[in-house]
Formats: structure tokens, C-alpha cells, sequence
């Protein structure tokens, strides 16, 4: 969740056609329909990244990242590190100040990191703060960050939008509902934030000259396909994502909207709980993943927008490290299947969303394991209820999560974080999101390793070794990295889907 070099933009930008998409609204307004719904406002609490782009339009970090993921100064205007990589000495930007006026200074800095990774405070992001010692106040505009031990990316992980700094005097107000109260130091202000719609309007004192561009940014909640469509050619959405990738060629043809597609850093796979039968058994696991055409749940759920993962890293992640390939091989599954105990398949959950694309692939997926005598109950959750029934359970003993269709995008742009919270022992629910409770000593030494070296080749290196064990422990059926597909009307520019999946909306603009 952080930096990266010229990662990809692949602006494949073409004309979609579906009827007479209607003009932007004269009043400077840009409403923007996305497939999910918030579930808070606190960059510290969140695991999502619909409720990141959101907290984007308002509250900054020390770094962030340009339209290509290249890391790029925000509130900082410059680190010095020292050659261990245990002290990082942040200069900071002047004459900031927060939307309801507190100056941004290495106090709010220290304020807010240590509010983050108070273990009392329990905000889901607080492991991202766990390799930080101490954060200590050099002087009005210079902070000093002393780490446990080495951690060479450590300034990737300051641009994750976990890293985003909220207002010192809306943290002493709002306490705990500091998620509902958002105040930060972006281009745009908070206003209202409904069951699925947040309105944010433009900061006036932005330090950015000329920026942002537009009076009103209005983020809907819009799960479903056909209602996002049905917006942006309504002209009640002026831009979408995801677009529906069944759709494309329909959308090319429309003068009055374009497409934009761009290679993602998102790994979609399914979970398989390792602690509980069968999934508990690595013979289990490989025959699912040998019963799975991963060619055509591209084709089925995006359109073929796509490309299959050969690794539990996506392809253009750097670090990403190709394995062999699982076959599409059913009489192979059955094998495996059989040996294993289970020569007439057995009955099992599978959980995941319940957007049109979510949906579309748990049904995929329902198929696909029928076929090989695996019959799979497919249940779609609403945003609150899989929080409660798999993010915030408190012990792998009551975790009832059997199989879950997923999908993780590393926002740090890093290795780490595309491995460690997904795999790593010491990342069960509710620390991190490893809900296949996978356990592997030597994966987990090799993600250690990796955290606490500032050399680039050994970290290059434990991380190839932990993409291998992983791989041939299948504690997930490998699927695929899908595109990042978007629509918009013609006279709109300046929002960026980035590759992880979270958008930039600061340049937002009409014509």
C-alpha cells in the first residue's frame, strides 16, 4: 500500500457508447458511483479501499503517490535516513494548516502516529505502526522516527493512506468518533456522510495553489452493475469504478464517455481455512486449485480483463517472482480429492461480497468445484456483515470462515505488505487479514527476514523464497489480477484509479 516507480498506467482510454450520456452539471459538481460502501472515515481504522479513496479527498500523509503510484513528498518535504534504516528524520512541509484551522506541525505528526499505534486505541491499522519505536518532536517542523529494527522500505509504508494525519484538535474533540468527523489538510472539507453517500466540498485554503478545480466531490455507494451505468448515463454520476467489464465494447461506442484501463497490483484468490477439515489437508487444497480454470474466471467474471496469478504477488508488484502454474487438470482435483479421503467431494461455505462482480465469481467458483463433487453453498455479505463474521472475530477457534473469495491490493507498493498480512502466522483476523489461518514457520522467517533488512537483495530474496513456500502449500486457489476498468463523461478529467485500486480525485476537474 505505498510507493511505486512507473508502475503502470496503460491508459488504454477508449470511447464507451450506450445511449446519450448527459452533460456534467454547470454548479463545479462531480458525483462519482463506486462498488461498495464506506465503512468509515479514519485512515487508521479501515482495511478497505473504497473507505481509503474516500479518506483521501480529505486527509493527508507524509507521502503519497502520483497518478502512476510513484512515491511522491505530500506533507514532507524531504527525509534523511540513517545507513541502518532504524532513524528517519522527516522535514516538514510549512504553512499547512487543518480544516478547522489547528497548524499541521511534528506535534500533529506525533499526535497522530502515537494515537494509531496505541495498542488501547485498537484501530485495525495499527500494525502498520508496529515496527515504529518512538516518534519524537525534533523541532516545529522536523520529527524524528526511531524503528525496532531495519526496515529499508519503512518510507513506502508512510505513503499508505494508514499513515494520513488527522487534525490534533478533531482528535481531542471527536475521541473515538473521530471516524464519523474526518479533518484533515486535503483539498476538500468533510460535509455529510449518509448510509451510501459522502460529500465533501472544496478547501478554500488548499496550500496547493489552484487546486482542487471543482465545489463539490460526492462519493455514492452503487454495488450494482447496471445502477452505476444507469448513473453515469443519466448524468446523476459523472464517473464510475469499476466499470462493468461485460460492458466495454458496449461503452466504446458512446461519444459522450470514455473508458480508461490500467494494469492492477490486485490479487484475487479464495482463502481456504487450513485449520478446519477438509482444508486442513495440503492434498485438499492443490486438488481446488487444479479444479479451477483460471483462464476462464477471467474470461466469465472480467471479460478477460486480466492476466492469472502465478504467484500469490501479482505480476507487477515489485518482488513478484513467478511459480509454476496449477493446470486446469478436473481429473487431477478428482485424484487428489480421492486420496485425501474425499472421493465424492464434500460440502462446503464459500463467503465474499455482494457486488454484481463479487457475485458473478462466487457463482463462477460454485461451478467450478461442482464439477469436481465439491458442492459449495455461496453466500454474499454486506460490508457489516463480514466484518463480524470474518475481520473481527477474536480467536481462529471461533472463526467460522470455511472457504472466502477475496482480494488484496498491496497499497505500500512493497513486497511486505503483499505477503505479511495475508500470510504471515502472527496475522489472524482480527490483527491482519490472513483468513486461511495459513502457519508456516519458514514462511514466516522469510517475511521477518525480509522486515528487518535494509538490504535490498536480501529482502528481494527472502521474498522470492516466501512467494515459493506459499505457492506449494496452496493455502489459497490462485486466481487471477484483474484490470482496473472506468468510465467517465468525456468533460471530466483529473481522477486516477491508481493500481492498487484506490483513486486520486485532487485534480478532479469539468470542462
Amino acid at each position: 500500500m505505498f510507493r511505486r516507480t512507473a508502475l503502470l498506467a496503460l491508459p488504454l482510454v477508449a470511447a464507451f457508447t450506450l445511449g446519450q450520456a448527459a452533460p456534467v452539471r454547470a454548479e463545479g459538481a462531480i458525483t462519482i458511483a463506486l462498488d461498495a460502501n464506506i465503512v468509515g472515515l479514519d485512515p487508521a481504522d479501515l482495511n478497505d479501499n473504497l473507505s481509503m479513496t474516500a479518506t483521501r479527498t480529505m486527509i493527508q500523509g507524509l507521502y503519497g503517490f502520483d497518478k502512476d503510484m510513484k512515491m511522491v513528498p505530500v506533507l514532507a518535504e524531504s527525509t534523511d535516513a540513517n545507513a541502518e534504516a532504524t532513524e528517519f528524520v522527516v522535514h516538514l512541509r510549512h504553512g499547512v494548516v487543518f480544516h478547522d484551522g489547528a497548524p499541521f506541525n511534528a506535534e500533529a505528526v506525533k499526535l497522530s502516529f502515537d494515537r494509531a499505534r496505541d495498542p488501547a486505541n485498537h484501530l485495525k491499522r495499527a500494525s502498520l505502526y508496529a515496527p515504529i519505536k518512538s516518534v519524537d518532536v525534533v523541532d516545529e517542523f522536523t520529527v524524528k522516527i526511531t524503528l525496532n529494527a531495519p526496515f529499508g522500505a519503512f518510507i513506502n509504508n508512510l505513503a499508505h493512506q494508514a499513515f494520513a494525519i488527522s487534525s490534533p484538535k478533531a482528535i481531542a474533540t471527536y475521541g473515538k468518533d473521530l471516524g464519523r468527523h474526518p479533518v484533515g489538510t486535503g483539498p476538500y472539507k468533510f460535509v455529510s456522510w449518509e448510509t451510501d453517500t459522502l460529500t465533501v466540498a472544496k478547501n478554500e485554503h488548499y496550500w496547493k495553489p489552484g487546486l482542487p478545480k471543482i465545489d463539490k466531490l460526492v462519493i455514492h455507494s452503487t454495488p450494482e452493475n447496471g445502477s452505476r451505468m444507469a448513473m453515469l448515463q443519466a448524468g446523476e454520476a459523472q464517473y464510475i469504478y469499476p466499470a462493468p467489464p461485460e460492458l466495454v465494447k458496449v461503452l466504446e461506442k458512446s461519444p459522450n464517455l470514455d473508458v480508461v484501463a490500467s494494469r492492477s497490483i490486485y490479487a484475487r484468490y479464495v482463502a481456504m481455512n487450513t485449520l478446519r477439515k477438509p482444508f486442513d489437508d495440503k492434498r485438499v487444497r492443490l486438488a481446488l486449485n487444479y479444479a479451477v480454470d483460471k483462464a476462464a474466471y477471467l474470461k466469465v467474471v472480467f471479460n478477460g480483463y486480466g492476466v492469472p496469478l502465478d504467484s500469490p504477488l501479482p505480476t507487477l508488484l515489485p518482488g513478484h517472482v513467478s511459480q509454476t502454474p496449477y493446470p486446469y487438470d478436473p481429473a487431477k482435483a478428482k485424484a487428489l480429492l480421492a486420496e485425501a479421503g474425499y472421493p465424492n467431494g464434500f460440502e462446503t461455505v464459500l463467503w465474499g461480497g455482494n457486488s454484481t462482480i463479487t457475485v458473478r465469481g462466487l457463482q463462477f467458483l460454485q461451478q467450478q468445484l461442482a464439477a469436481v463433487g465439491v458442492k459449495v453453498s455461496v453466500e454474499p455479505l454486506e460490508s457489516g456483515v463480514a466484518a463480524a463474521k470474518i475481520w473481527n472475530v477474536k480467536t481462529p477457534e471461533e472463526a467460522t470462515t470455511m472457504l472466502h473469495y477475496t482480494g488484496w491490493s498491496a497499497s505500500t507498493g512493497d513486497a511486505d505488505w503483499g505477503l505479511r498480512p495475508l500470510l504471515y502466522g502472527k496475522a489472524y483476523p482480527p490483527v491482519l487479514f490472513n483468513t486461511a489461518y495459513y502457519d508456516s514457520p519458514k514462511l514466516d522467517a522469510d517475511i521477518e527476514a525480509g522486515l528487518t533488512t535494509a538490504d535490498a537483495a536480501k529482502r528481494l530474496a527472502a521474498y522470492a523464497d516466501a512467494q515459493a513456500v506459499a505457492w506449494q502449500d496452496a493455502p489459497w486457489i490462485f486466481l487471477g489480477s484483474d484490470d482496473n476498468l472506468s468510465a467517465k463523461a468525456k468533460n471530466v478529467s483529473g481522477i486516477y484509479v491508481l493500481p492498487d485500486g484506490q483513486m486520486l480525485t485532487e485534480e478532479a476537474a469539468i470542462h
